[in-house]
């Protein structure tokens, strides 16, 4: 089986893993990028669409995001909707930061289009040898000094690794319906909306495609959710004074299990987890992509380190570095799930927490702050990223 050589192997051509390809291919330092799935697979894959104000900055200063800010659309503020009332968070006023929705098939596609690093799909089912050394199904073996694993979830890399890990797992009670509708958003900004019938959120992908989800019980199927049952849900969710929903087909729906997932540490000898490979947060907080960038954004400058003068300070670094930011976001989006889901064990004493909590947000500029320091996310130190 023959054998070939680079610096870095890295598995699966998600945000995470094409996003390190990028960072180590500016700084001069060998890589190939492994994923199982074709490319028109991975560039249809439908997931997030909200970008922190510092992975737009890390894009652009990476010179991937010419498109990005031709279609993106940014963002200055969240609506928290409750009790029929709609209240606005002003994101860019309290934080100086916005947000720019832009779908992630959108920004994978861009990082395949502009990679000058070899992408290999198609690689059937990938397999490690040991953890400098990734075997793919078309007999073919490829090592390097170090395998990064950005596998997702259900990849290979942490299954190879799993009798060293300590888990941390959190499932929650409802799932999120999601669909595609192929008509105009019906608000400029995105709506969070508790009822007593649960949750909905009201999004968007580009000028002409809206994004919605419902939160339904964990146990349904699509079957479960025709078009007339998926709009009345919509309306009686994000329903409030001076907002009409625009209905249009349904181009895409799905159903997402709700978990909040931590294995740590996420570097093992010369293999390092990255992503959904490592973590997985409920997407009430928009975070698992810019999560994902955050992982690589901190293990490319633990490479170049390793790389120009021999140290692993930074590698060593790794994970520490990393799961302060993942439990971070694990307890914000943990928080805003709790926030703006009807449990359905909830009594009348937990749905009144909730609103005073909703309250309390939208009242206390301190509070607002809060939510809306940690939904822009940090400052990225991008100058020393690259």
């Amino acid at each position: 089986m023959p054998v070939s050589r680079t610096k870095v192997v890295i598995i699966g051509a998600g945000p995470a893993g094409l996003v390190l390809g990028h960072l180590l291919h500016r700084a001069g330092i060998d890589c190939v990028v492994l994923e199982r799935q074709s490319r028109a697979h991975v560039e249809q894959r439908i997931r997030a669409g909200v970008l922190e104000h510092g992975t737009v900055e890390l894009l652009t200063a990476l010179g991937l995001a010419g498109r990005l800010h031709r279609e993106g659309m940014v963002h200055t503020g969240v609506e928290l909707l409750f009790d029929g009332v709609g209240h606005r968070i002003p994101l860019q006023e309290l934080t100086g930061r916005t947000i720019t929705v832009y779908g992630q098939h959108e920004v994978v596609k861009d990082l395949i289009a502009l990679a000058d690093f070899p992408v290999l799909f198609d690689c059937g089912v990938l397999k490690l040898r040991s953890d400098q050394m990734v075997e793919c199904a078309a007999d073919r073996v490829v090592e390097g000094d170090f395998v990064v694993g950005c596998d997702g979830f259900h990849g290979v890399s942490r299954p190879f690794v799993a009798s060293a890990l300590r888990v941390y797992e959190r499932e929650y009670p409802f799932a999120w319906l999601g669909v595609l509708a192929a008509t105009a958003p019906s608000a400029a900004e995105l709506i969070y909306a508790l009822s007593d019938d649960g949750f909905a959120l009201h999004s968007m992908r580009s000028p002409t495609i809206t994004r919605l989800y419902l939160q339904v019980p964990p146990t349904s199927s699509l079957d479960d959710w025709p078009d007339e049952r998926i709009w009345t849900a919509l309306h009686r969710r994000l329903g409030h004074e001076g907002f009409t929903l625009t209905e249009g087909p349904i181009l895409d729906r799905s159903i997402t299990a709700m978990r909040s997932f931590v294995a740590a540490p996420m570097r093992h000898g010369r293999l390092f987890l990255a992503g959904d490979a490592a973590h997985i947060v409920p997407p009430t907080g928009a975070k698992g992509l810019n999560l994902a960038v955050n992982d690589v954004r901190v293990l490319a400058g633990g490479l170049r380190r390793f790389y120009a003068t021999g140290s692993e300070d930074g590698l060593d670094a790794y994970s520490d570095t990393c799961l302060r930011r993942v439990w971070r976001v694990q307890h914000f989006s943990w928080w805003m799930t709790s926030m703006l889901h009807a449990a359905p064990d909830a009594d009348p004493f937990a749905r009144e927490l909730q609103r005073s909590q909703l309250r309390y947000v939208v009242e206390s500029e301190a509070a607002a702050k809060t939510l809306a320091e940690n939904y822009v996310g940090p400052v990225m130190p991008v100058t020393e990223s690259l």
